[in-house]
């Protein structure tokens, strides 16, 4: 039975998909919406179902579909493992995914490809549940390619806009860097312990010898991997370009769910990390770093969508801090609290976007809280949130990081803090600059100012009150989340208990998140400051808004050299060899155009060579001996 209800959870997406691949150009647009829509709904309620047995029974629940490699030693079953850590990360794909098809419905309606949009959609949520369902690192594989696919048509969806095309090749390219290293890292468990699965991996961790270099490559490659996922430095530029795609790609994809599948990983796989100290190390450094200059660079970011794609890297860059420091469930709490206000501001700046027929540039925006109401308490709440104001989620989830760090090592929590603090500047400088103070758009725009449609703002509305309320599933004194999550790790951690130390971390924590709102207050309400042109911003504060021009480093290094050699192939070398290879022809021809000569047809002259041949023949052999 068990096996049954996994595979319709798998697979209800994927009919989706075939659905609108198949059919959906055949039926209306609203009908190609609702059928992809449903098959995620019920890929949801199955999780819940799951969900709901594992609270009861307690025990994971593993499925083996077939044996799948058996190569001398080394042996893999293709199967499914619903444990704690999958059935959460279940939950909020299959849930939220849901909330964004349904958005879609009226977001998309007016688009001709919308069949088409869906089947992308469809196929990402089947890959997305291949990879956390997976029981072992293949599986999980199968399903990181598929997303990363998904990823790439969906950025490229409107295909004619050069730019997006560029966008999405780039995104497909750096995760291929990423997912070298990936395989690598199986290439090497692989060879260590003849297994996979997650399981087996665990029991021979803790059982067996191998050498700690290997296991270090091993989860340093893997961490490489994760970085290209989850957009961390130095593979993180992708990201921001990413929001080229339609807006609920950008909320579904580059937000909630595939952006966290690097968190996933790495969580998964604990016991290899936990025995590697070195390497996270490394990950805290390097997510501590990502938070901080990701976070600096949203500071002067105009383009609603990437203010937000920088704070997704930035929050991320806080994910992966705690997981350096080995708090995996602290890790996990921020990506459910992040899902949730990070969908929310991704769909909220979709409905402005929507409301202002395609403008982004938040300079051409502002008064919008009288004419979109839902859509700016919704944005607020989840504003709020994710600049870790008391009591919403993002309070929670972010100072439980910031303790962990504080407690690791001094200067990531500086690092951390001070990220934090431009998180809530410049959110609050997007709520301000959108909602607020008088409109800077066209006079035609202003007269077509309109709230969202109900499907739109339905999905806003949740999304917000989990914002709101999602920090309950860890609150300080009952740490739900804490004991659901302890049996998939390796070693169990120390929840935080509340005393004089911690309320003292947490105040400082929200006197930064204050700072940060009255500092944007001050300079973009009393002040009425809008940013400048581009052309006008000079100074460091250019190489900000330039992202320290790390694009233009990596296309000097890489991509023009790369570029220079492809030319020189092209241009030089295949010529040379093009002339040599013709030149083998030219010559057999000749030789064939001589040759021929040769066949007169007269039978005497045949007979004369042939005479003079046997001569031949019978005189070496004579010389011979």
């Amino acid at each position: 039975m068990d096996k049954n209800l996994a595979l319709v959870l798998l697979l209800s997406p994927f009919a989706g998909f075939l659905f609108n691949v198949f059919f959906g150009k055949k039926v209306s647009r609203g009908i190609s919406g609702a059928i992809g829509t449903a098959t995620v709904v019920v890929s949801f309620l199955l999780s819940i179902c799951f969900f709901a047995q594992l609270q009861q029974s307690g025990k994971p629940i593993q499925i083996s579909l077939f044996e799948w490699i058996s190569v001398h030693n080394f042996k893999l079953d293709f199967g499914f493992l619903l444990d704690q850590l999958s059935l959460l990360w279940l939950l909020f794909v299959t849930g939220i995914g849901s909330l964004i098809h349904m958005y879609s419905i009226s977001y998309m309606h007016d688009d001709e490809n919308m069949h088409k949009f869906f089947a992308y959609l469809n196929l990402f949520v089947f890959f997305m549940i291949t990879l956390v369902v997976g029981s072992n690192l293949l599986v999980m594989f199968i399903g990181w390619e598929g997303v990363g696919l998904c990823s790439y048509l969906l950025i490229g969806f409107w295909y004619k806009n050069q730019n997006y095309n560029d966008a999405a090749k780039k995104a497909f390219i750096m995760n291929r860097i990423g997912d070298l290293g990936f395989l690598i890292g199986m290439f090497i468990l692989a060879s260590s312990f003849g297994t996979l699965d997650y399981m087996a991996l665990k029991t021979a961790l803790s059982g067996s010898y191998v050498m700690p270099a290997f296991l270090s490559i091993a989860a340093l490659c893997l961490f490489i991997g994760a970085c290209g996922k989850s957009a961390q430095l130095p593979l993180y530029t992708w990201l921001p370009d990413a929001m080229a795609g339609p807006t609920p790609v950008s909320a579904l994809i580059h937000a909630a769910t595939m952006v966290t599948a690097g968190i996933f990983m790495v969580t998964r796989m604990n016991f290899l990390f936990d025995i590697t100290p070195d390497v996270q190390s490394i990950i805290a450094i390097v997510g501590a770093i990502t938070a901080l200059v990701a976070a600096s660079i949203g500071l002067l970011q105009n383009d609603i969508k990437k203010v937000l794609a920088y704070s997704t890297v930035s929050q991320l860059g806080l994910m992966f801090l705690a997981l350096g420091c080995g708090a995996y469930t602290v890790a996990v709490f921020h990506v459910i609290t992040h899902a949730f206000f990070k969908a929310c501001l991704f769909l909220g700046s979709g409905s402005v976007i929507h409301g202002l027929h395609g403008e982004q540039d938040m300079r051409k925006m502002g008064g919008l809280k009288k004419y979109m109401p839902v859509t700016f308490w919704t944005m607020m709440i989840s504003t709020l949130a994710i600049s870790g104001i008391f009591p919403f989620a993002g309070f929670w989830s972010k100072d439980e990081i910031l303790m962990v760090a504080f407690e690791h090592n001094k200067v990531l929590w500086v690092v951390a803090s001070i990220a934090s603090i431009m998180t809530a500047f410049y959110m609050f400088r997007l709520m301000y600059l959108t909602f607020f103070r008088e409109f800077r758009g066209t006079e035609e725009q202003k007269h077509h100012l309109h709230e969202s449609p109900s499907l739109i703002t339905i999905p806003l509305v949740i999304l917000a009150i989990l914002a709101a309320i999602g920090g309950a599933i860890n609150l300080p004194g009952s740490m739900w989340l804490n004991h659901f999550i302890e049996p998939v790790l390796f070693t169990k951690h120390e929840a935080h208990h509340l005393g004089p130390h911690e309320f003292m971390l947490m105040g400082i924590a929200l006197a930064g998140a204050i700072v940060g709102i009255i500092w944007a207050y001050s300079k973009y309400i009393k002040q009425g400051f809008v940013p400048k042109e581009d052309s006008e911003i000079t100074g460091f504060s250019k190489t900000i808004y330039n992202k320290y021009y790390v694009d233009e480093f990596y296309t000097s290094l890489i991509v023009k050299p790369i570029n220079s050699l492809s030319n020189f192939f092209r241009t030089t070398l295949e010529t040379a060899l093009g002339k040599l290879v013709f030149g083998f022809g030219t010559v057999a021809n000749g030789i064939g155009t001589q040759g021929k000569k040769l066949q007169t047809g007269s039978i005497g002259l045949y007979l004369f060579v042939f005479v003079i041949g046997v001569v031949a023949i019978v005189t070496y052999l004579f010389i011979a001996q």
